[in-house]
C-alpha cells in the first residue's frame, strides 16, 4: 500500500487535489471526470467503487489480507469478520466454519468484536488528542512563546547555528523535538514569508522544502504555535498578525 499521509481506509481510496487515488494500484481518476458504464453516466467516485470491486474483489477483502501487523487479527478473528460480512446467521456460520463448533463461539466473537470496536473509538480519539498540544503549550503566536520560554538572544543564536548549519538561508537536517528549539526554528522560518500575504498550501510548501524534507510537520507547526494561520477549506495560508 501507498504511504500516504492520511486516507479514508474504509472506502479504499485518497481524495487528493481533487483526484481520486486507489490505495492498491496506481489508478487515478479526476473528480471531474464523468464515465460510461453501461449505457449509463456515473462520476469519479462510483468509477471508483467499481474498479476496486472488480479488480481487487473489493475493500473488505483487500483489508483482511493485509499482514497481520497492520490489522491485529488472528486467523480464526479475519474468518469470522468474512462471515459476519456475508451476513450469515450464527447456525450458518457453525455449518460452514471447519474450526467453529458451537454458536455460542460464534456469539462470544460477536460481543469480542463489538467491544473492540467501542474500544477503537476511544483510542482513536487518544491518538487525535496526542497530536494537539496540552491547553497549556498551544501557543498564540511568536510573542506568547517568547514569554513562556524566556529565550535570550545568545540562546537563539547558538539554537540557529546549531541547525541551520549551512546558513541561516539554508536547511536543517533534523526537526527539534525539544519545544524551545522548536519554536526558535519556527520564528526563523516565517521570515520567508511575507507578512500580510497569502499563499496557497502549495506556495508554503515549497517554501517549506527548502528548510526540511518533513515539510507536512514544520506547516503543522507553524499552525499548532500560531506563527500562520490557515482557511477553514485550506486553500490559503497567512502569517498572523503577531508573528
Amino acid at each position: 500500500m501507498k504511504n500516504i499521509e492520511k486516507v479514508s481506509l474504509h472506502l479504499g481510496y485518497k481524495t487528493d487535489n481533487e483526484q481520486l487515488h486507489c490505495l492498491y494500484c496506481d489508478l487515478t481518476l479526476s473528480v471531474h471526470e464523468i464515465f460510461s458504464i453501461d449505457s449509463r453516466f456515473f462520476d469519479a467516485t462510483y468509477k471508483m467503487q467499481q474498479h476496486i470491486n472488480e479488480v481487487h474483489g473489493g475493500n473488505f477483502e483487500m483489508l483482511l489480507q493485509r499482514p497481520k501487523k497492520d490489522i491485529g487479527l488472528s486467523d480464526i478473528q479475519v474468518e469470522m469478520l468474512r462471515y459476519f460480512y456475508e451476513g450469515l446467521s450464527d447456525e450458518e456460520i457453525v455449518e460452514k466454519s471447519d474450526t467453529i463448533s458451537s454458536v455460542s463461539t460464534v456469539r462470544q466473537h460477536r460481543f469480542k468484536m463489538r467491544e473492540r470496536e467501542r474500544q477503537a473509538h476511544y483510542y482513536l480519539a487518544l491518538m487525535e488528542l496526542l497530536k494537539t498540544p496540552h491547553p497549556y503549550s498551544v501557543h498564540e503566536g511568536a510573542k506568547q512563546v517568547d514569554e513562556r520560554y524566556a529565550i535570550t538572544n545568545d540562546e537563539r543564536q547558538k539554537i540557529l547555528s546549531n541547525y541551520f548549519k549551512e546558513g541561516l538561508d539554508g536547511a536543517i537536517e533534523t526537526i527539534p523535538s525539544k519545544e524551545k528549539r522548536k519554536i526558535v526554528i519556527l520564528q526563523h522560518i516565517i521570515t520567508r514569508f511575507e507578512a500580510k500575504k497569502s499563499y496557497t498550501e502549495a506556495q508554503v510548501n515549497a517554501i517549506l522544502k527548502g528548510v526540511h524534507e518533513d515539510y507536512v510537520s514544520l506547516r503543522r507547526y507553524l499552525i499548532e504555535y500560531g506563527f500562520m494561520t490557515r482557511s477553514d477549506d485550506g486553500s490559503h495560508y497567512e502569517l498572523t498578525a503577531h508573528s
